[in-house]
């Protein structure tokens, strides 16, 4: 009796899973959006409810945008039957997943104005002759 007494009593007083993201980029300060939802510029950290795959995308003026997917993997204690004992331990479980992406630069950033205007004329020239056949 003493020892669900206990148990009730501490469960309030339990801790919890924190659930975190913190995406990165190459470079830094990215806008980032997760499921059409924006949470800033990296590095940036945000909050999560399910483990799976998200929908992230990157814009940073000058790279090309990046729409890609990322999972969030559950840890061992996220698992049914460990999962109850970790939702109520005395002190805070932080499961963070980390994200990092790397940006590609925009051809106009990569390439002086004539390399782009000739780049341009080339893949111009490629299409028309790609319509001929």
């Amino acid at each position: 009796m003493r020892v669900l007494l206990c148990l009730a009593l501490a469960v309030p007083l339990a801790g919890c899973v924190e659930r975190r993201i913190r995406v990165t980029s190459e470079p830094a300060g990215a806008l980032v959006w997760i499921n059409d939802h924006e949470v800033g510029r990296t590095p940036v950290e945000t909050t999560f409810k399910y483990h799976g795959a998200y929908d992230v995308r990157l814009e940073l003026e000058g790279y090309e945008p990046l729409e890609t997917r990322a999972d969030a993997v559950a840890p061992w204690y996220e698992y049914p039957g460990p999962d109850l004992v970790a939702e109520v331990l005395p002190f805070i479980v932080r499961n963070t997943q980390r994200w990092h992406f790397e940006l590609e630069e925009s051809p106009e950033r990569r390439l002086g104005a004539d390399e782009l205007e000739s780049e341009l004329l080339e893949r111009a020239d490629e299409l028309r002759g790609q319509t001929a056949r």
